[in-house]
């Protein structure tokens, strides 16, 4: 039987994630490129009675081209584009992809819709814990849906439909992005699944997944670090194992674990760049890469 520590263990630096900074932080200096922004004000929230404020970010050639562009929607907004928001350092978004761009090898834009801080537990759970809460995964992914997705669609030179919208998040929004896309197979065709948080979901993830197969183009990633701990590691193994067994196909999965990574942004930032260009890979590309 696991120790009281170790069945612990993931709660507490899980948890971390959400606590906001205090006024005792020293101030940082933003890191932000040009191509970020804030988002208007705060959105409301359909079903769950509060605002969240949306940040985001464009390709550098989006005044000038005229064409329309994939999009990425990812949690945790404010680790996302700059240190001075960030609460353990940021996943440099946007210089990943300004340096993609600027290779000629991929553009996207990306919304990152802000952490509800002391929410974000249960915002990112689309099940209960005893422990953490009562889950509000679904009013949050239904946010995303039927209000963010689209006021972007709108206001955006985006593709809308499925084959260019992907999902990706880290920890409680690993388990988000998965749930979304299951959830929502008619919306996303890709999810990142970093670092995902399984744990805090259970048996209920797993049966999810299994009873509602994503559809067989669906491009699903899903990374770990080695020193994320036992049980992240044999969950994240166990899914890889689960969606396999629904039939999806092998090159569309990808289970990456990278044995001396911990858990923290300069982690996530690293595989960035990889996982996007798989994720976003033309299907004869990816099909030849994997042979």
């Amino acid at each position: 039987m696991p120790s009281l520590r170790s069945t612990l263990a993931p709660l507490l630096f899980v948890a971390t994630l959400s606590v906001p900074a205090t006024a005792a932080d020293a101030p940082k200096v933003s890191t932000a490129l040009p191509g970020v922004s804030l988002l208007g004000s705060p959105v409301e929230m359909p079903g769950l009675e509060r605002k969240r404020q949306l940040r985001l970010y464009l390709p550098p050639g989006y005044a000038t081209s005229g064409k329309r562009y994939p999009v990425l929607y990812m949690h945790d907004g404010q680790n996302l584009f700059d240190n001075a928001t960030a609460y353990a350092g940021e996943w440099k978004v946007d210089e990943t992809l300004d340096a993609l761009a600027k290779e000629g090898k991929l553009e996207l834009i990306v919304v990152g819709i802000d952490n509800g801080q002391e929410k974000r537990m249960t915002e990112l759970n689309a099940w209960d814990n005893a422990r953490i809460g009562k889950g509000e995964g679904r009013e949050y992914t239904d946010f995303i849906v039927k209000t963010v997705k689209p006021m972007i669609d709108r206001q955006y030179r985006t593709l809308p439909d499925r084959a260019h919208t992907a999902i990706m998040g880290s920890s409680m929004g690993g388990l988000a992005s998965h749930y979304a896309l299951v959830q929502y197979p008619d919306v996303f065709s890709k999810a990142g699944v970093f670092s995902p948080a399984y744990w805090t979901a259970g048996q209920s993830v797993f049966d999810f997944v299994t009873t509602r197969p994503a559809p067989k183009d669906a491009r699903v990633f899903l990374l770990m670090g080695g020193k994320e701990g036992p049980q992240m590691n044999a969950d994240v193994k166990r899914m890889a194992e689960t969606v396999k067994q629904t039939g999806h196909p092998a090159a569309n999965t990808v289970l990456k674990i990278v044995p001396a990574a911990e858990h923290n942004e300069a982690f996530w930032a690293g595989e960035l760049r990889e996982a996007l260009l798989w994720m976003f890979a033309p299907e004869d590309a990816k099909a030849a890469s994997s042979k």
